[in-house]
């Protein structure tokens, strides 16, 4: 017997299966989908099955035997090896790495790994009441008896061996049991009680329940407050009727906690949850609790999309206008374009929810590639926010630097109340640059040229880039002088600045204050429970939270996500103005919003201030139809990198001047071109652009071109289909 084994080297060099024998002591628990240890060159590593035969066209005396087989079950089911293989192939990268991002870590194909199944030990009972009591009489020991009398009640768990436990072996009174404990607990708080759907609720999850069993994709386009939870949950609770699964994703780890509470709280312990901020070992719990049927709801970020339910009902993506669901590492996979794939496959729905979505979700609905649903109103009695726009040149003249006047005194107001604030500032660290000003020097990362992030807490400064972290300058390095200036704004210096103008109880929640583990539950947690006043934060804090005494959003500073070179500029710029104003007035207390901009003419500020998506959408859908970007046309990004500048752009001229020799008249090639960011880690990048709408010669040119860079160890091309950065 041969197998086909697919090895775990990622290098596109080595993206094919190998051959090798199965020693007869071996055949009968080779399996499709299994890992085997194999002998490659002078290692030894790890492989999956792929395929099974007698007949081989090698020389069988060459073929080396695999060395053992590490699983007893498949760890790749017939779903996933069809997914992994469409993968590799619309996405341009290799199988193995398809099928990695799969697994959890203890399942990849990774030689040494060493996570293993937690198992607690109990003494359960193996005789009659009547026995145990027969011995009981005629026993002298104490601890036997203790032992023996909580028996005949419950197991015992057992924490260390003893005499008086081997006793009770011996004489066959009872046995030990091993049951799997699962490493991960929620320990969140949440007081959910079920609420009655309103009829527009209703309406929207009817559809949805009349559409199970087929492989239909719906846009549930609601405000901000509109109760979409309820419908996700209310559908959910008909798929688990019908004994199906359901895949639910959420765009921020920050967001997991909340909506966890709630499904537990409505559907008890049958959850899995699977997030990056879970140990590798937690991980692999939640996932065996679906491979073993005791999960029935998976909720997760971008990766849950793989959960391997055998029978699912429904997909759900919330937010999903997210860029988060795009992966930017290889392979470069959008859990849109999985979950539309997995729900034919299953023959199921998928729920697309957002109050903002993106325009190229929100153009298939309007041309009826998705089915359009939508909330017009907030659940309950709250109304959406009254929004305020301040226009910061005008503060800076009043040396308002950080807070405007109208927002200080907001502030201040609900202070008063005991209502509390969130504030968005979309900055982590304290100030973004540190110059000189005398010579005018900058403090930049050396590895990749771009400017360090000053954080005052630990007194460092960071490249949030590559990570390199240095002390802080008190010196020009170029002209000696000790007039260092920190210009910019972080969280950090708002923190500050709020405890100067405030007695107030306040909370940070960036990257830099989420890093322990459970952190996130922690502030939510806090938050919720009025244990603090004001909450600071990044764009986590912008999406799904939900927090009844929030009565007031700041938005301290938005212009840096107006202004970037990004075609996405201004969508993302509305989407996070529109979703973080909707933490604001979410109970029977009415919210308010201020926007601090130095753009406060900007049309998706303007349209953000009256809570009108559809106008933003048609005047956004405009300008992309003139510039022929998405959702009017495809696009492709071809990146190049190397640690020789000179010649990733010599190759990057030659694909370029490939593709224009080969692709179709209408296709549009931009670049070569720096990329946003051009040095990171010593390595600079380029890239290439193209936008397309029919281009039947595209996908052989970028395998062609995939093909010729597979051995470059100088220069590494990466593509990307339809990007959210450019």
């Amino acid at each position: 017997m041969y197998v086909a084994v697919l090895c775990e080297l990622a290098a596109k060099a080595v993206d094919q299966s190998f051959i090798y024998h199965v020693p007869n002591e071996l055949t009968d628990r080779i399996k499709v989908g299994i890992r085997v240890k194999i002998p490659f060159g002078k290692r030894q590593i790890e492989g999956f099955v792929l395929d099974i035969t007698d007949n081989i066209l090698l020389d069988k005396e060459k073929v080396k035997n695999i060395i053992s087989i590490i699983d007893d079950e498949p760890v790749l089911n017939e779903e996933m090896l069809i997914l992994g293989k469409y993968m590799a192939d619309n996405l341009l990268c290799s199988r193995v790495a398809a099928y990695q991002v799969m697994l959890p870590k203890a399942l990849k194909a990774q030689a040494n790994t060493n996570i293993k199944i937690k198992y607690n030990r109990y003494l359960r009972r193996n005789t009659s009441t009547q026995e145990i009591d027969n011995y009981i009489s005629k026993c002298k020991y104490d601890a036997q008896i203790k032992i023996l009398c909580s028996l005949k009640e419950n197991d015992i768990p057992i924490k260390k061996m003893n005499s008086s436990i081997n006793t009770i072996l011996r004489h066959n009174l009872a046995l030990i049991v091993y049951e799997e404990e699962t490493r991960y607990k929620y320990s969140g708080k949440y007081d959910y009680k079920k609420v009655k759907l309103t009829m527009e609720q209703e309406n929207v999850s009817l559809a949805i329940i009349n559409s199970l069993g087929k492989a239909n994709t719906f846009l549930l386009y609601g405000v901000t407050g509109s109760g979409k939870t309820e419908i996700y949950m209310d559908i959910i609770e008909k798929v688990l009727q019908e004994d199906k699964s359901a895949i639910v994703l959420v765009p921020e780890i920050g967001l997991t906690p909340q909506i966890v509470g709630k499904f537990i709280s409505r559907f008890g312990d049958i959850i899995s949850v699977l997030h990056s901020k879970l140990s590798d070992s937690e991980r692999y719990d939640e996932y065996r609790k679906i491979t073993l049927g005791k999960s029935k709801i998976a909720i997760g970020t971008r990766s849950a999309i793989f959960s391997p339910f055998s029978s699912l009902g429904i997909i759900i993506i919330d937010e999903e206008h997210t860029a988060s669901y795009k992966q930017e590492n290889n392979p470069k996979y959008n859990a849109k374009d999985i979950a539309i794939w997995r729900s034919k496959y299953h023959n199921c729905p998928v729920l697309l929810g957002s109050a903002t979505p993106s325009l190229e979700t929100m153009a298939r609905a309007a041309n009826g590639v998705y089915t359009l649903l939508t909330l017009t109103k907030r659940a309950g009695n709250s109304v959406l926010p009254k929004v305020e726009i301040v226009d910061m040149k005008r503060e800076f003249k009043k040396e308002n630097f950080i807070l405007s006047e109208i927002l200080k005194l907001k502030i201040k107001d609900r202070l008063a109340k005991g209502e509390q604030i969130i504030l968005l500032l979309n900055r982590r660290g304290y100030s973004s640059i540190i110059s000189c000003k005398n010579c005018g020097y900058v403090a930049k990362c050396p590895e990749c040229d771009i400017t360090y992030t000053y954080h005052k807490v630990s007194n460092n400064l960071k490249c949030h880039y590559c990570g390199t972290s240095v002390p802080m300058l008190y010196k020009c390095p170029v002209c000696g002088s000790n007039d260092l200036k920190d210009y910019g704004l972080g969280t950090e210096k708002l923190e500050e600045e709020l405890k100067k103008l405030y007695n107030a109880r306040i909370i940070r929640m960036d990257v830099d204050t989420t890093t322990k583990k459970g952190s996130y539950q922690q502030i939510i947690d806090d938050f919720g429970e009025y244990k603090y006043d004001i909450l600071i934060g990044t764009q986590m804090i912008a999406k799904g939270l939900d927090f009844p005494r929030v009565t007031l959003v700041g938005v301290v500073s938005l212009d840096n996500s107006l202004l970037i070179p990004d075609f996405r500029a201004s969508e993302n710029t509305f989407q996070l103005l529109s979703q973080v104003a909707g933490r604001a007035g979410r109970s029977s207390r009415e919210g308010e919003v201020v926007i601090q901009t130095f753009n406060p003419e900007h049309y998706s500020i303007k349209l953000a201030e009256r809570h009108n998506y559809l106008g933003f959408y048609k005047e956004e859908m405009r300008i992309r139809k003139m510039l022929k970007y998405p959702p009017y046309y495809y696009m492709v990004l071809i990146g190049i990198s190397s640690s020789d500048s000179s010649l990733a752009l010599r190759e990057a001229d030659k694909i370029v001047k490939y593709l224009r020799n080969n692709l179709e008249h209408e296709t549009i090639l931009l670049g070569p071109a720096a990329a946003n960011i051009f040095k990171v880690n010593r390595t600079f990048h380029y890239q290439v652009i193209i936008k397309y709408r029919n281009d039947q010669k595209l996908m052989s040119c970028l395998k062609f071109i995939d093909k010729i860079y597979q051995k470059n160890n100088k220069v590494n091309i990466e593509i990307d289909f339809n990007p959210v950065r450019v």
